[in-house]
Formats: structure tokens, sequence, C-alpha cells
């Protein structure tokens, strides 16, 4: 696959030399709203975000979480220069984004889920032809990063078909590839598997990692879906009414929450509960059992063994899902940001 650098010359190559992709320090945004009757208004200042600080490297692929209404929406319109910050200091591949968007918008691709960057009427080919002047690649360029993509994204069957009758997966698919054509040192994607089925969902996220192994594009993801953030992301940053909560390895978020590990016992034959020092049984289904730990697996393992016949043994670790839900409710152990 020939890098997105080499093709579009839009942008300088990822290296070891190269300085933070994003980087925000006390990072904030502020709304007034107006409250009460129409003659007696009365003026109320709201934190969307206060107080984020945050840096992302080149070739990271960072998940970006939290609840509705936590700040995300704000914190990514703030990244694409939609935004201006009401306070803190904010630079995005190496620019000031509410006041270098256009220049911006050349070294970044944004993709929003429930919304297209497609001409709903034209043909996706048409639609793609367009975003090349808009991004004013070269004809050479562009017709050879279209190749690309489309050979990865698998778009040659429907290139000629009006974007209103794409699916829902085709039309991520060409969404994705009007936001790489002018090759973006950052991709931002919010929610970029949302409505989509089992097949489609994998196919994205199978060339996100490429993209992000074989060509070094950063990508910061905002999803509600955690198969996203486990299948892409080695870290995470979680904000939560508009503060960072945690920031760190998907296995620190699992520390930092005291979500129990799970022992799946299959006996020989069912009986009722198993009680054994260090567990609790939680489910029972026939001859299969779930005992929440609070020991040390090995030890409660060998006691279950002691006393029943044993089939099969499965040690399952914290769903993600829950630990995320855990942090939201303000379960985990001390300080949450690493």
């Amino acid at each position: 696959m020939t890098s997105v650098r080499e093709s579009a010359g839009s942008a300088p190559p990822s290296g070891a030399g190269e300085g933070p992709v994003i980087e925000a320090v006390g990072l904030g945004r502020d709304f007034v709203l107006s409250e009460g009757p129409f003659l007696r208004r009365r003026r109320r200042v709201v934190s969307a975000v206060s107080d984020v600080t945050l840096t992302v490297r080149p070739g990271e692929i960072v998940g970006y979480l939290g609840p509705n209404g936590a700040g995300k929406s704000s914190t990514m319109k703030m990244l694409t220069g939609i935004l201006t910050p009401t306070r803190g200091h904010l630079r995005v591949a190496g620019l000031e984004p509410s006041r270098q968007r256009t220049r911006l918008a050349g070294r970044i691709g944004v993709v929003f889920g429930q919304r297209t960057t497609l001409w709903w009427d034209l043909p996706l080919r048409d639609s793609l032809a367009l975003t090349r002047h808009l991004y004013r690649v070269p004809a050479a360029d562009h017709a050879r990063r279209l190749a690309e993509l489309t050979e990865l994204l698998e778009l040659g069957p429907f290139l000629a078909t009006p974007v209103r009758q794409l699916s829902l997966g085709q039309r991520m698919r060409g969404d994705l590839t009007a936001a790489l054509l002018h090759g973006p040192r950052l991709l931002v994607l919010d929610e970029p598997t949302i409505g989509l089925d089992v097949v489609s969902k994998s196919t994205i996220r199978e060339f996100l990692l490429r993209l992000n192994g074989e060509e070094g594009t950063t990508i910061l993801l905002t999803t509600h879906d955690l198969g996203d953030v486990e299948r892409l992301c080695e870290r995470v940053v979680v904000i939560d009414r508009g503060r960072k909560a945690y920031d760190g390895g998907l296995d620190g978020l699992r520390a930092s929450v005291p979500a129990p590990r799970v022992l799946v016992v299959d006996l020989a034959s069912p009986v009722g509960p198993v009680r054994v020092e260090g567990a609790r049984c939680v489910r029972v289904e026939g001859p299969r059992q779930w005992l929440e730990l609070s020991d040390n697996p090995a030890a409660v393992i060998a006691r279950v063994a002691d006393r029943h016949e044993v089939a099969d043994l499965t040690l399952r670790e914290p769903d993600i899902e829950g630990v995320v839900a855990a942090l939201y409710r303000g379960e985990a152990a001390g300080n949450r940001t690493p």
C-alpha cells in the first residue's frame, strides 16, 4: 500500500522526531445559557469542558470516551476548529485550530458517523472527485490514492451509485475515503461504526488498523461501541462532566475500577451453587456456574477442584463496558488519571 504521504504529498511523514499531533493544556469551553421567562431571562455559564490536558503523539490510536453530555463533542469541535476554546492552549497538527482552520483541514480528516460529507444526489465517484478540488489534491495523486482506497474498502461495485442509495456501511466507507484522499496526519472519527452490522464493523476496524500500522496515521476515536475500543485502541481517555477522568491503557483502566474477575466452571454434573472461600456464585445454568473472585484464581480453582469434578474452566477478565460504566459512576479507587 503506497503511503498517503507519498501519494498525496500534503503533509510531512510521521516520525519519532515529530512533535505531538494534538497538544492541549488546560483546555476549557464555556457556554452561556438563558433561562427563565422571556422578560426576566437570566444568564448562566455552563462549562462543557474543564481543564483538559491531553497529548497525542504521531501514530497513536486513542479512544476518547464518555457518557452523553460529558464534553466529547465540544472537545472534538475545538480540535477541528469549529469551536474556539474559552481558555487553555491547543495545537493540532502544529496549528491553532480556530485561527488556522483552513490550513488545518488539509492536515486532518474528519468522519462523523451520523452525518455525511458526501453529496447526497451525486454518484459516490463524483462526490470523491469534488473532494479532490476542495483539498486541491493533484489529479494524478488523487487517482492513485482513490484506486488504493477503492481496493482496500471494496468501493468498486458502488462508485457509480448515488450516495442516497448507499447502505449505511457503504456510505461510511465512502466517508472514510473522502476523509483520507488528501493524506491527513490525523483522522478524527466520531462514532464511525454506529448502526453498522457486524461485517461492516469488522471491515472498518481492520482497515483502520492497517491504515495506522502501514502509514502511521494518528487516529482519535469517539465511540459508544466498546468493541471498537478493545479492537483498535491501546490507550483510552475517559471524560466525565467535562473533566478528564482517566488517561492510560485498557489494562490500567480495568485495574482502576473494582470490577472482579469471573471464573466460569463447567462441572461434570449439575449441583447447587458452589461455595468456596474467595469466590461468590453469581449465576448457575445446569452444570455451568459463574464465580465472582475475591481471591487468587489459582487458589479458588484448587478449592473448587478439591470439592467437585470439573470438566472445564474459563477465567474472564472484567468486561470493558462494565469497567467504563463503573468509572462513570465514580467507583474508581484513588486518583483516576495516572
